[in-house]
């Protein structure tokens, strides 16, 4: 009998603990998957940089930008003390207006133009700051 209570007792705590144990995932993250998302953050945040700097050099907003007093060398110097989603809302606003302007239009609307403003003026505050 008590042959059979040491075997019931084992089984039963290997039936409730092997669950428990199995379902543990491993919080581990390779070397390799570690580097290729350093890399791929990186490589991002060159791409937004790169299509911020793009549209500063375009004559339409340097034109905007001298009319509103505004120093596009300052503002592109700026660029590269972006970090994160800062950089990244600044890169879709700048996006946004360079495929306005690459679209073919003559003109510049009033919300490009605003949206061109902002984005120097916050460049500008980055620079300062």
């Amino acid at each position: 009998m008590r042959m059979l209570q040491q075997i019931l007792g084992t089984t039963l705590a290997i039936v409730f603990v092997a669950p428990a144990a199995w379902a543990q995932q491993s919080h581990t993250i390779s070397s390799s998957a570690l580097d290729q998302a350093v890399q791929q953050r990186v490589s991002q945040d060159q791409a937004d940089r790169q299509a911020i700097h793009e549209l500063l050099q375009r004559n339409e907003v340097k034109s905007i930008a001298d009319k509103a007093g505004l120093s596009v060398e300052k503002a592109d110097a700026a660029v590269s003390t972006l970090q994160g989603d800062e950089l990244h809302q600044l890169a879709g606003q700048a996006r946004v207006v360079d495929q306005q302007l690459a679209g073919g239009a003559s003109t510049i609307v009033i919300s490009t133009t605003t949206i061109i403003i902002i984005l120097l003026i916050i460049l500008l505050i980055v620079a300062i700051a």
